[in-house]
């Protein structure tokens, strides 16, 4: 198989999932030119908001290939990545990223991201989500046994 049959794949995942009850969002991840995990959106269907297509697929990715890192892989999107799903993509360390539908063509049906980056590009102060930092104090004393720790995974 091909790039394009990877992302025919992805396609696929994402026309299937509107006949589930799932969003219009399928991603396929694929290591050494074998599709290792093919998943669509489940927002809706688990009622979880980070069960996106491809969180979903990396999720699957990992507990087949029994590791966190994703390195030597690639992910084919349907649509381009939402800034979760983009920020997970880097921290699975993915190699590379293929898309098919954009951004713009997903906020024609509904789906827009734009608020995430308008809210990111604020102070805490002015964000919708009231946020306020406490415990500090306390909460450093994890961080300083993570820092001691000799046989930590690093990650």
């Amino acid at each position: 198989m091909g790039n394009q049959e990877f992302m025919r794949k992805a396609i696929e995942m994402s026309l299937k999932s509107i006949d589930n009850g799932g969003g219009p969002f399928g991603a396929v991840i694929v290591k050494d030119g074998e599709i290792i995990a093919a998943a669509s959106n489940s927002v809706t269907i688990d009622n979880d908001p980070t069960a996106h297509a491809e969180v979903n697929a990396i999720r699957m990715a990992c507990k087949k290939l029994g590791t966190f890192d994703l390195s030597g892989c690639e992910i084919y999107a349907s649509c381009e990545p939402c800034p979760m799903c983009l920020a997970s993509i880097y921290w699975a360390r993915i190699d590379k990223l293929y898309y098919a539908n954009t951004k713009q063509d997903a906020e024609k049906i509904g789906f827009s991201d734009n608020f995430i980056y308008e809210e990111f590009a604020k102070p805490e102060n002015m964000r919708s989500i009231k946020t306020t930092a406490m415990l500090r104090n306390e909460a450093i004393k994890a961080f300083e046994k993570w820092e001691e720790k000799d046989d930590k995974t690093e990650y």
